[in-house]
């Protein structure tokens, strides 16, 4: 294994082992801490971890145990994946990961790039853009657990971490790679340690990566990886591997717990042609929704490839959170989806769509999965994924990502249909 990888979630690993799929490289995904060794022929690993919105010493503790097991299977460089939407709050996790990772590695310099030109994310001055919307005014500010109130990266991020923030520029970033590394040399100099990097276009993050060639540790959004494998290439690590896609017959199910703008007009969009069961907090925390009536309404509409979901509009969510506590709801809905997960395959289900990375961390646990086939791409930074030894096929889509049409044409194409 050559790149070592680290996810924060299980929908951001799958969009960065997609990314590393398409530049060649033999990857991937395990679901958590893996216990043996890696297969020999497996290029870059990326471990993925449900730690975006738990306790910082938790995440930081997870993570240095996932960056023990990738340095055992020889990794050269490491990669932390957070979203490209920098979800985080004041206190975490993002920068204390980060630091501790780069503490861990005697990393002096470590780039921070969330930017995603092909999903709209991009960074100018240090400020995180959403399409032509700053982030703060993208609908991440009304986000359930981490709402993004400010779109300057460099000081949300200095919230985080005692390491001193700096800025690799666009002025620089636009001349290209040896540009870069020359600024990031000013930036050590006045003693910067994380720097975040402008990034307006594919371009800009194939440079990025270019610089990057050497450094122990990057962190950013999957976007800044379009140039790692390259890299290797270069040194004659690799060749360019091309991944095959068989088909998944078998009924077909959607689990969407993401209340983001993206996911809502999606979930619209699908319950319009198939059947719908909406899991309302109230109903939920007082039991007159049960596992049980869910399970026996998706065996009944199984043939219709039925949607069960629990996105609601902001303010839904906001006044179910006052009453019932951010932490415990959060807790309920996803042990919900996990357990629905597992009957769902129990009830035949063979190609499983999941939106929203906490509800994808939560069905991913719930069918046990512990390595995941990444296959091509379905959306920008989603791609089909097999779970290992098994003839059952996942989508595990970020909140904020894929088209109006998604849902459907996920379940197609893990059926074996092109896009």
């Amino acid at each position: 294994m050559l790149l070592g990888c680290i996810g924060d979630d299980f929908t951001g690993s799958s969009d960065l082992a997609n990314t590393l799929v398409k530049g060649g490289m033999a990857t991937t995904q395990y679901c958590g801490i893996p216990q043996g060794k890696a297969d020999a022929d497996v290029e870059a690993g990326v471990v993925a971890l449900k730690t975006r919105s738990v306790p910082v010493e938790e995440a930081v503790a997870q993570s240095l145990q996932a960056l023990e097991w990738l340095k055992e299977q020889g990794c050269r460089q490491f990669f932390f994946k957070y979203c490209s939407t920098f979800d985080s709050t004041k206190t975490g996790n993002i920068g204390p990961v980060a630091e501790a990772l780069s503490k861990a590695l005697g990393a002096s310099q470590v780039i921070v790039c969330p930017a995603f030109p092909g999903a709209g994310r991009t960074i100018y001055q240090g400020h995180l853009f959403v399409g032509d919307r700053l982030l703060n005014e993208s609908g991440m500010e009304a986000h359930p657990l981490t709402p993004m109130t400010d779109p300057d990266i460099r000081r949300w991020l200095q919230y985080q971490t005692a390491l001193s923030v700096g800025l690799v520029a666009f002025s620089d970033v636009r001349r290209g790679a040896e540009a870069i590394v020359e600024a990031m040399r000013r930036q050590d100099q006045a003693g910067r340690q994380l720097l975040v990097v402008d990034a307006l276009q594919n371009e800009d993050l194939f440079a990025i990566g270019e610089a990057a060639a050497d450094l122990p540790l990057i962190t950013g959004g999957s976007g800044v990886a379009l140039g790692l494998p390259e890299n290797f290439r270069r040194k004659g690590l690799i060749g360019n591997r091309q991944v095959a896609w068989q088909g998944i017959d078998g009924p077909g199910a959607v689990l969407s717990g993401s209340c983001s703008r993206a996911t809502r007009g999606q979930v619209a969009h699908y319950r319009a042609n198939h059947p719908a069961l909406e899991i309302e907090a109230d109903a939920l925390m007082a039991g007159d929704m049960t596992l049980a009536k869910a399970s026996a309404w998706l065996a009944e509409n199984l043939a219709a490839e039925p949607l069960v979901f629990s996105s609601a509009e902001p303010e839904v969510v906001g006044k179910a959170q006052q009453k019932y506590g951010l932490g415990e709801l959060a807790h309920r809905i996803e042990t919900f989806f996990a357990e629905l997960a597992a009957e769902a395959r129990r009830h035949g289900v063979r190609r499983l769509v999941s939106a929203g990375g906490e509800t994808s961390g939560a069905v991913v646990q719930g069918l046990a999965c512990e390595a995941l086939q990444v296959g091509p791409e379905i959306d920008p930074g989603v791609p089909m994924l097999r779970v290992g030894g098994q003839d059952f096929g996942l989508a595990l889509k970020s909140g904020n990502f894929g088209a109006e049409d998604f849902f459907a044409k996920a379940l197609s194409m893990l059926k074996g249909a092109t896009g």
